[in-house]
């Protein structure tokens, strides 16, 4: 597997997919926007597709809400990564549930999709999403009781870590009431974490332009 996960800074994407595709071109990313359909033509939204267009991919949105599993497995066989985007992690993980969307996409990046997951989309890459709750609202997911993740890592990332993105005193409630049940890893929002065959290491991702 080789995972990219990200706090808010997109500029660890093209050595990472460099690496796993073995090419720097011609590349089509699949872009998973369901974290933040609520927030669409908000600036951070906006923000993060300028973006990823800007690093030169060739992006194909893939909303999960409302697609059948056969459109998503076709999408999927179109694209050289997948990129899960920010936003309310109940919410994404929700459609990725609700849309069985879930089971083939750990399928595919176990079996080599390279997946790339920004704040939303890095946590659910962990074991659980619950750690989250002091920093999303899950009221926007009436519907989602099961806050199992897509298992793909063994850590709960907890992005935006440094306290710009959000207040200082929510990141340390989450390590306070969430820190001894789960294993958390921090990341501040100039940093990245990658999984791949060597294991797992933080790596630099600056912001160029933040969002918020």
């Amino acid at each position: 597997m080789r995972l990219l996960l990200l706090s808010l800074g997109v500029s660890a994407i093209p050595a990472f997919l460099r690496e796993a595709l073995g090419r720097a071109d011609r590349i089509r990313v699949g872009y998973v926007p369901d974290a933040a359909l609520a927030y669409d033509g908000a600036p951070f939204v906006d923000a993060e597709r300028a973006a990823l267009t800007g690093l030169g991919y060739d992006v194909e949105t893939l909303r999960l809400s409302g697609t059948p599993l056969a459109e998503v497995e076709a999408a999927l066989d179109r694209v050289d990564a997948l990129y899960v985007a920010g936003g309310n992690t109940f919410s994404l993980l929700y459609a990725l549930r609700s849309a069985g969307a879930d089971r083939v996409i750990v399928r595919r990046v176990r079996a080599g999709l390279p997946y790339i997951g920004l704040s939303a989309g890095s946590v659910v890459a962990g074991p659980t999403i619950a750690p989250i709750a002091p920093m999303d609202d899950a009221t926007e997911a009436p519907g989602l009781t099961d806050l199992r993740g897509l298992g793909l890592v063994d850590v709960v990332v907890v992005p935006h870590a440094d306290g710009v993105s959000y207040p200082a005193a929510v990141i340390d409630r989450v390590v306070a009431e969430f820190g001894q049940a789960h294993p958390l890893r921090l990341l501040v929002d100039d940093e990245a974490l990658i999984v791949d065959d060597e294991g797992m290491r933080v790596v630099a991702s600056p912001v160029s332009t933040r969002a918020d």
